[in-house]
């Protein structure tokens, strides 16, 4: 999957088209996203340091589900992260 297999992600029920530029966008594939799509997002994230950057100002922002999984995936594409940082916390934020 790359950026036109992304579009298909059930992450962007509620959008026309992908816009990878949007951090609203990029938060929902982090958020909402399937494994392939994740894929293709860590596949893109791994020639674009820009791509990467907003990756990590919205983990550390954004209360989503799984913030250590893409501190680990920033981790493996060559980022210096601290895993012991505080992330905003997805079950507070949420009515789950």
């Amino acid at each position: 999957m790359n950026a036109d297999g992304l579009a298909a992600s059930r992450a962007l029920w509620n959008r026309a088209d992908l816009n990878l530029d949007s951090d609203e966008i990029l938060a929902q594939i982090l958020d909402r996203g399937e494994v392939t799509s994740w894929r293709a997002l860590y596949a893109l994230a791994r020639d674009d340091a820009r791509l990467r950057a907003r990756i990590r100002s919205i983990v550390l922002t954004v209360p989503l589900p799984l913030p250590r999984f893409w501190l680990a995936a920033l981790a493996g594409l060559g980022e210096a992260v601290d895993f012991d940082c505080e992330v905003p916390d997805y079950w507070a934020a949420t009515t789950v």
